[in-house]
């Protein structure tokens, strides 16, 4: 088969493209799961706070492929490329232009805003590139749809390693403005690939099968609804506990980046070696496997203290989390094609839309209520009582120009540290946020003052127990996962194996 049918689709360079076009969504996961901790100081942010902002960056992918997705059949495979393009530029623009508004409230929903711009752009992608793979190669849905997938690790390591060394020897371009602005690199090279090439249609365009079919089908299988609760949980202890990885592992005292880079590293491995499990254990034993180790890589990923154990308990991890997605994606167009585009998009959207909307900010929510329990209440009020005698001399010295420390910062310290005190003088133990918030308002002032270093002390260790705590808390929700991909494989061992169904009247393009 030559590389350019006769409808004028280039099939190989159509493809690379498109995998192409998944290294921003990988690069941007990297980057912005690094500057979360940034951001946290520089906007005086909670982790929950944060937690939305990584959130948004999942569940803006989910309103691309649950509100525009249903409608790719309409606007087609090309548009949706296009778009994605778009909101990937306007995305990164917007997060960077937060900087302009830092002390600002503004500044908070600027972030948000344009993460999920961001994530919309992702999200466009996931519309037009799964379908489209499908479309170009029937016959290898679930190896090709792993080989594109593997682009998305492909991006965090590449990601994650530009992070690590702008923000390890970078200097001023070390400031996270200057590492999110990396991710304009691959945006622009594959929109200059991808864009002017001829798009071909989806297979149920293809094959003829009306769009309120199509609908009707999916929405009515109990087969797809199963594999579409199952995609929320999958998708949700995957992508929720990476969005976390290199904070929680940076307050641990080790380079959490690192660890993110090592996990993607396996996945790029495993997924472009995906040809091989399928051929032994078929799409249901690979995530039956998966669930397995992913559930066992979490729980344990909560306990390391080393960078050593850490990479070793994170291949755990990355050996499970590897296949989720893609193989999940390829088994609904594999055992359900009358889907089409639609079950695609739709279980591809659902699972974005759980981690990003409740997997991200869970992890954040829960780590946050583990890390007032870790802190010490007589000591933390201790070094806040100083804090308040203290800073309003700074205060004043940040005003009069004599000190290189913003005086915005100091002040936004002090209010912090005054709400804190008002709450530990009336209860004497440490309720909510809120002097989680003062302990990370007053390191972020960066000023030469002992009680800035004895904040810091008592923070970073309880930034570390109560994100490795809620890492604990949500891997048992793998033991649903064992339930459904076991009963699944087992299914299919007593038919005689795995089978893919294949549409009739569809033709390769």
């Amino acid at each position: 088969m030559t590389d350019v049918s006769a409808q004028g689709v280039n099939r190989a360079r159509l493809f690379s493209g498109i995998c192409l076009a998944l290294i921003p969504t990988g690069a941007s996961f990297a980057i912005v799961s690094n500057i979360l901790g940034a951001l946290k100081q520089d906007f005086i942010l909670t982790n929950y706070q944060v937690g939305l902002i990584g959130g948004a960056a999942l569940w803006g992918m989910a309103i691309s492929l649950l509100v525009l997705g249903p409608m790719l059949e309409a606007f087609g495979l090309k548009n949706g490329a296009r778009f994605g393009f778009a909101a990937h530029l306007t995305g990164i623009t917007l997060m960077i232009a937060a900087v302009t508004q830092v002390g600002s409230p503004s500044a908070f929903w600027v972030l948000m805003v344009g993460a999920a711009t961001l994530a919309v752009g992702n999200g466009m992608i996931e519309v037009a590139g799964n379908p489209l793979v499908a479309a170009l190669y029937p016959e290898e849905k679930t190896t090709r749809l792993n080989w594109f997938h593997a682009f998305f690790p492909i991006g965090i390591v590449a990601g994650g390693l530009v992070g690590f060394v702008l923000a390890t020897f970078g200097g001023r371009f070390a400031y996270w403005p200057y590492q999110l602005a990396v991710i304009y690199i691959p945006i622009l090279v594959y929109g200059t690939l991808v864009l002017p090439q001829h798009f071909p249609k989806t297979e149920n365009a293809e094959a003829g099968i009306p769009v309120g079919e199509m609908f009707r089908y999916t929405l009515t299988s109990p087969l797809f609804l199963l594999l579409l609760a199952t995609m929320a949980v999958t998708t949700s202890i995957e992508l929720g506990p990476m969005r976390w990885v290199p904070m929680v592992l940076e307050a641990v005292g080790m380079h959490g980046i690192l660890v993110l880079v090592w996990i993607s590293g396996w996945m790029v491995v495993l997924r472009l070696l995906a040809s091989h499990f399928v051929e032994r254990l078929a799409p249901t034993g690979m995530l039956l496997t998966a669930a397995v180790l992913t559930g066992s890589g979490l729980f344990l990923l909560s306990f390391v203290q080393g960078l050593w154990s850490a990479l070793a308990v994170a291949t755990i991890f990355a050996w499970g989390v590897a296949f989720f997605f893609p193989t999940m994606v390829g088994l609904v167009s594999e055992r359900l094609p009358r889907t089409g585009s639609l079950g695609i998009v739709l279980t591809a959207g659902i699972g974005l839309g759980m981690a990003g909307g409740v997997g991200v900010p869970l992890i954040g929510r829960l780590a946050d209520g583990f890390l007032a329990k870790a802190i010490d209440p007589a000591q933390a009020r201790s070094v806040l009582d100083r804090v308040e005698q203290r800073f309003p001399a700074h205060l004043a010295t940040a005003l009069s120009g004599k000190s290189t420390v913003r005086a915005s910062d100091v002040s936004d310290a002090l209010e912090a540290t005054r709400t804190a005190l008002a709450d530990l003088r009336q209860s004497g133990e440490i309720r909510g946020d809120a002097t989680a918030t003062a302990l990370r308002a007053v390191v972020a002032t960066h000023l030469d003052d002992p009680v800035v270093a004895e904040a810091g002390a008592i923070l970073q260790p309880a930034e570390a127990r109560g994100g490795q705590d809620s890492f604990r808390y949500v891997a048992p929700a793998a033991l649903f996962l064992v339930a459904v991909f076991g009963t699944m494989y087992l299914n299919d061992r007593r038919r005689g194996g795995y089978r893919a169904e294949r549409l009739q009247g569809a033709r390769v393009p």
